[in-house]
């Protein structure tokens, strides 16, 4: 496939990310945003406007190749209409309907792993919903469903360099969440996966007409619990042993359901969250891709210092 490719979410992480494994690979893009529209550059254009403006949307659609849905958000923001039902859902119903005014047949969407109608999390009920939007569109979909993403421009890597610097509460420990009473019974495993391969992934699969119609997990090849994943990151990032230490999952509950998640820095869906695996089995990929996601030590080696 050649051509123009539509991204939506293009300025975050992930969608930074994706436009510049196009540009790289000699596509222009259509780059829409939330904010005001990027700046145009060598083969990318930049439109404003969001999800929730049809003409702006169509017209970052209007002669496109594919579409790329990337946007997500892990923090609600009732007062300004951010809330997981309005971007998961209604938003990728917006990306799907512009698709089809524009006649834009290819799309391939990112969802989340651990996505499913009985999740106990909004976060995967809403992701999940968006899911059903894009398999019954009628489009020619793929959907991506990726683990835990770490790379140099991710928040959540951002907040394990200032934990293994000591620079962010609770400043002595790194702190997950654990099961029972006094948060010493465990929580969910993680497999990581770079973000550099979340990319190269949504790239190559506009590029393999075998991935139509099909759900991917993506996660790479290690899987830890989150007390050896804490361990990994300060070790590679400052050289050194930090202490790991839990605090109760329902105290975290508790929490988040008096405090606003401004305050606290997490919120009830990423407390339930963490008690599940986001682990995946994605023997799969390999046969339809062609290569197999990076192990997390080496990936994060090449970026620590960046954090």
């Amino acid at each position: 496939m050649a051509g123009r490719i539509f991204v939506s979410g293009a300025a975050g992480f992930v969608g930074s990310a994706v436009v510049a494994e196009l540009v790289s690979r000699g596509y222009a893009v259509n780059a829409l945003t939330n904010r005001r529209a990027m700046a145009d550059r060598a083969g990318v254009r930049g439109f404003g406007g969001g999800l929730f403006d049809p003409a702006g949307v169509d017209a970052a659609m209007e002669g496109c190749a594919a579409a790329v849905h990337l946007v997500g958000i892990i923090f609600q923001k009732p007062g300004v209409g951010a809330t997981f039902q309005h971007i998961h859902v209604d938003g990728t119903q917006a990306v799907v309907d512009s698709a089809k005014r524009r006649g834009v047949r290819r799309l391939i969407h990112m969802s989340a792993l651990g996505t499913r109608a009985d999740a106990r999390s909004d976060y995967h009920k809403t992701k999940f919903a968006a899911e059903q939007i894009v398999e019954k569109s009628g489009l020619d979909w793929t959907i991506i469903r990726p683990g835990l993403i770490h790379g140099p421009g991710g928040e959540f890597m951002q907040m394990e360099a200032r934990w293994s610097r000591r620079t962010a509460p609770p400043f002595l420990f790194m702190p997950y969440f654990g099961a029972g009473v006094f948060g010493l019974g465990g929580a969910g495993r993680l497999q990581p996966v770079y973000v550099g391969d979340v990319a190269r992934a949504f790239v190559d699969a506009l590029e393999k007409p075998q991935t139509v119609g099909q759900i991917y997990p993506l996660v790479g090849p290690d899987r830890f619990s989150w007390p050896e994943f804490h361990r990994v990151c300060a070790m590679e990032i400052v050289g050194l042993k930090r202490m790991v230490m839990a605090i109760p999952a329902w105290k975290g509950l508790l929490l988040a359901s008096i405090l606003p998640s401004s305050l606290l820095g997490f919120n009830r869906d990423q407390v339930l969250m963490s008690q599940e695996d986001n682990v995946a089995d994605a023997a799969r990929f390999p046969g339809d891709f062609g290569w197999t996601p990076r192990a997390m030590i080496p990936s994060l080696r090449e970026y620590a210092g960046q954090l």
